[in-house]
Order: structure tokens, then sequence, then C-alpha cells
């Protein structure tokens, strides 16, 4: 019989624990709570993840089949599915926010080695979001369309590691492009973003903070070509040029001595 630690509690042994419970304590947050806190939460929540559960029925019937096994996971009891409702509704999301943070810190630093992407000496971020429809009955605080409810969670992905250097979660009705507006910006780095976050402005501000942007032209965007530089067409790239936007609130917004570069390269 296999004496040593299940899968799961091992997985759980990354989890700084120390330090969660000062989270906990900074936020009062297992303050009124009798069967749930919010460490044995985290743990059925991760379970749930893991697995695969669907709902909190799933949940509470699939831990009541393991009930052998949830010592070794660290939980007492299968908690009933009104009790994790109840936990749900009433801990405060900024414990869990700063877990997070913290285990993106930790994660990051494994992979802080590692060879960048082309072989720059630079951080690589890709930026974009996706919407999770949610029904409007039960979420109607997270308005989208007549009929249904959504939010949206827009992602900084770290490519070195493939890891999520920055997260926030909005309505479904938030453009992509108001991101920009709180997105922490490190200089040197690249952003690597699709058409939907071409807001000149933004990424003006973006370029004054010492960053650098690779993003798409929208259709019919106005601007001339002020200058070609030779490119070799066997990378793939069909030419780089520096263009000047001709509209006038565009090219208002960004700095008028320092034109845009744009490199044009195949799809797929």
């Amino acid at each position: 019989m296999n004496a040593g630690k299940t899968l799961f509690a091992q997985v759980m042994e990354f989890v700084p624990w120390k330090t969660f419970g000062r989270i906990v304590e900074r936020h009062r947050g297992d303050a009124g709570a009798r069967t749930l806190g919010c460490a044995d939460l985290f743990r059925v929540m991760a379970f749930a993840q893991l697995t695969w559960r669907e709902s909190l029925r799933d949940i509470e019937a699939c831990l009541a089949a393991n009930q052998a096994k949830l010592f070794h996971m660290g939980l007492k009891a299968p908690p009933a599915r009104s009790t994790m409702a109840d936990a749900l509704n009433q801990r405060d999301w900024r414990i869990y926010h700063a877990l997070a943070q913290r285990l993106i810190v930790r994660a990051r630093a494994l992979y802080a080695q590692e060879p960048s992407l082309l072989d720059l000496d630079a951080s690589v971020y890709a930026l974009d979001a996706t919407t999770i429809d949610l029904c409007l009955s039960l979420f109607d605080w997270a308005p989208f369309r007549s009929t249904k409810a959504a939010i949206k969670l827009h992602t900084l992905l770290d490519l070195r590691g493939a890891i999520p250097a920055f997260i926030h979660i909005s309505d479904g009705k938030l453009h992509d492009v108001n991101v920009l507006d709180i997105l922490p910006v490190e200089a040197g780095a690249f952003y690597v973003m699709d058409r939907g976050y071409l807001d000149f402005e933004r990424l003006y501000a973006m370029h004054q903070a010492g960053a650098f942007f690779v993003t798409r032209a929208k259709a019919g965007m106005d601007a001339r070509r002020v200058y070609s530089a030779t490119v070799d067409r066997t990378t793939g790239v069909i030419c780089d040029q520096s263009v000047m936007l001709n509209g006038h609130y565009s090219a208002h917004s960004t700095d008028r001595g320092h034109p845009f570069q744009s490199d044009r390269g195949h799809r797929g």
C-alpha cells in the first residue's frame, strides 16, 4: 500500500502557507468562520480546479466519495455546498489576489535565467483578453448583453515561462484598450498586442515609459511612408518602414518628431 503523500498534498506544499496566514490575518479573513476558513476554502477550490469540477454539488459529491483521503489533503470533512456558497460569498477576494501575486513572483523567479525569445536581452510580454460568459440571472453585477452576463479577463503573459505577470478582471463591456491605462509598464520590455489595443495616445505613453510595443495596424490607417530600410525577405519580413500619421488627432497624440516604425511580415 502506498504510504507516501498524495499528488494533491505535494502540490499544496508549494503554497507559502505562512505568507498566506499573514495575508488572512491582515484582512481578518477568518473572523466569524467556524467550519471553512480561508485556507480550507483555497484547498477545496484548488481541488475543484485540478479535478475539473463544474459546480458546488459536483465538488461536494467528489469530496464525499473520497473521505478516506481528506485528512491527507488537509481537510477534516467534506464541506456542504451551502457552506461553500456562504464562504465564497463572504471571504474577502483581496486575500486570494494577494496570494496569487505572491505565487506569480515565485514562479517568475524560477524562469529568470531562461533564455528570452529571439535572443533579446529584455522581457517580452503578450497582452490579450478573453470574455467568459455568465448567466445573467445569477451574475447581474456583470452586464454584457441584454440576455447574458460576462466578465473579461485581461492577461499580460510573460513569454519567459508563459507565466501571467498581470491579471485584471472587468465586466464584459470594458474595451480591451482601456487596460493600457492601468497596465504596469516595464522600461526596456517588449509588449506584443493585437489591433484591439491600437490607441496612439496610450501607445505613446508606453513609449515615453521606455517600453517597446508590437501591434497590428487597423484597416484604413491614415499614414504615409517616410523611410524604408533594407530587409532580408528570406526571414519572412516583407518591408521595414517608418511612417507618419496623417490624421489630425492621431498625429497630435504622438511626438511628431519620431515616426512610427512599421514592420510587415508574412502571416502564420
